[in-house]
């Protein structure tokens, strides 16, 4: 398909980055997301810090996101829209696309909880300049915006990392030296490619917690995380066991955690939606 662009790039208007104001990339990827879109946008734009790149990633769609994201044109830094290999592929493009210290991807259904949160986020990064990634909270709400399940931000331990997936991927900012250490994500993966990057970036140093609910996660029946969960299980316990390499043993445990625990993941998301 014809690809489309525009944002304040193309009009030669760029931002950049100073000492106490570094600069953070926002990266959107979307695909026929009109339902939700405009509330994402919105919540990035109406964000209190000053020094934001807001980047859109629409991968061709048949609704009416491009008119959306049109609309809000002369506010967004820049903006791509055509046929791509699937999500890990989109991401991959916005950060390219980035200019930012820190990136971060918020997705088409999700928003940020606070206008301050990108405020909050660079008051710690700038408490720690040394960091590579930082990790928060959450609130999972539903199709309305009602909070169904407060999740704070987790405990953090390179082992628990490797038992599962804790990093929540709406409340992460991680450091472009942390892209360049680690790379970006990797695109044989359609359900767990964050999980994959975050066991990389664990690998070198853990995140700096944020004592802050970022973001909230959409959860509704159309949701590509409810509707692949069971997917989204397995390949993350390829991940696992691609990880563990060279230790059996630690495979076999993990195996049988892995079986243990795949009955529950449907499970959960079905009462979640419930509100059982």
């Amino acid at each position: 398909m014809l690809k489309r662009e525009g944002g304040l790039r193309l009009r030669g208007i760029g931002k950049k980055s100073h000492p106490a104001r570094p600069l953070v990339s926002i990266i959107t990827v979307v695909y026929n997301g009109e339902k939700h879109l405009e509330q994402a946008i919105q919540s990035v734009l109406g964000q209190t810090y000053d020094n934001v790149e807001y980047i859109i990633v629409d991968g061709g769609s048949t609704d009416g996101t491009l008119d959306i994201i049109r609309k809000f044109d002369d506010r967004l830094d820049s903006w791509v829209s055509e046929s791509d290999r699937g999500i890990s592929d989109a991401m991959n493009k916005g950060i390219r696309l980035a200019n930012g210290d820190l990136i971060a991807h918020l997705h088409a259904d999700d928003y940020y909880a606070d206008p301050s949160v990108i405020s909050s986020v660079c008051s710690e990064y700038l408490r720690h300049p040394d960091a590579l990634w930082l990790t928060g909270g959450i609130d999972i709400v539903d199709g309305n915006g009602d909070i169904l399940q407060e999740i704070p931000v987790r405990k953090y331990s390179y082992r628990k990392l490797i038992r599962g997936n804790l990093i929540l991927h709406p409340a992460t900012f991680v450091t472009r030296r942390a892209f360049e250490k680690a790379g970006h994500f990797n695109e044989a993966y359609r359900y767990a490619m964050d999980y994959d990057l975050w066991i990389r970036i664990g690998g070198i140093a853990d995140p700096v917690p944020l004592d802050l609910q970022v973001a909230c996660f959409r959860a509704h029946p159309e949701s590509r995380s409810i509707i692949r969960s069971d997917e989204a299980y397995h390949e993350s316990w390829m991940i696992r066991k691609k990880h563990l390499e060279g230790h059996p043993g630690k495979i076999m445990v993990h195996s049988l955690y892995y079986l243990l625990c795949k009955r529950f993941v449907r499970a959960y998301y079905v009462n979640l939606l419930s509100g059982k």
